[in-house]
C-alpha cells in the first residue's frame, strides 16, 4: 500500500470520526493529521493524501482549513494521488452541500496531482454543490446530520473503487 495520510479539519468531531473510520477501512495503515497542526512538509511526505472537511454556514470551509488552504496551495503535490471527502447537511443547506470539499478541489486542481474517488450524484438529495463537476462529486460526500446510517457503506464502496490507486 502507498504511504497514505488523512488530513482533516473538524469543529464538532464528525470529520475526525470519518477520518478515523476511513483509516479503519485502510487497516489502520494511514497517518491521521489534523490540519490545525499540519505543515507543508507533512503534505509532501506522503504519496496519497485524503483531505477531509466539513462545510459551514453558506458554503464556508471549516475554520482550521481556512488557514491551512494556503499551505495546501504552497505544497508540491506533483504526482500524488488525492482523495477528497466532505461533510455537509443536505437537508438544511442543500444549496451549498459539501461546498468545502469543492473549495479544496479547486485549490489543488492545477497542482499536478491526480484527484481520485469521484462519486456519482445519484442517491444524494441536494440542490447545488461547488463540489460537483460533470454530474459527479469530486470526492465522497457525507451527511452525518441526516444520513449517518449510510456512512459506513459509502466509505466502504468509495475505498473499494479506489483500491488500485492505493496499492
Amino acid at each position: 500500500m502507498k504511504k497514505i495520510a488523512i488530513f482533516y479539519g473538524s469543529t464538532t468531531g464528525n470529520t475526525q470520526a470519518v477520518a478515523e473510520s476511513i483509516n479503519r477501512y485502510l487497516d489502520n495503515q494511514a497517518a491521521i493529521l489534523n490540519v490545525e497542526n499540519a505543515t507543508v512538509e507533512d503534505l509532501e511526505a506522503y504519496e496519497c493524501l485524503f483531505l477531509g472537511t466539513s462545510t459551514w454556514g453558506l458554503g464556508d470551509l471549516q475554520d482550521d482549513w481556512e488557514g491551512f488552504i494556503f499551505d495546501l496551495k504552497a505544497a508540491n503535490l506533483q504526482g500524488k494521488k488525492v482523495a477528497l471527502f466532505g461533510l455537509g447537511d443536505a437537508e438544511s443547506y442543500g444549496d451549498t452541500f459539501v461546498d468545502g470539499m469543492g473549495a479544496i478541489y479547486h485549490a489543488i486542481a492545477d497542482k499536478g496531482c491526480e484527484v481520485i474517488g469521484r462519486v456519482s450524484v445519484e442517491n444524494y438529495r441536494f440542490e447545488a454543490s461547488a463540489a460537483v463537476i460533470d454530474a459527479q462529486f469530486v470526492g465522497l460526500p457525507l451527511d452525518e446530520d441526516n444520513e449517518s446510517d449510510q456512512t459506513d457503506e459509502r466509505i466502504s464502496a468509495w475505498l473499494k473503487s479506489m483500491r488500485s490507486h492505493l496499492d
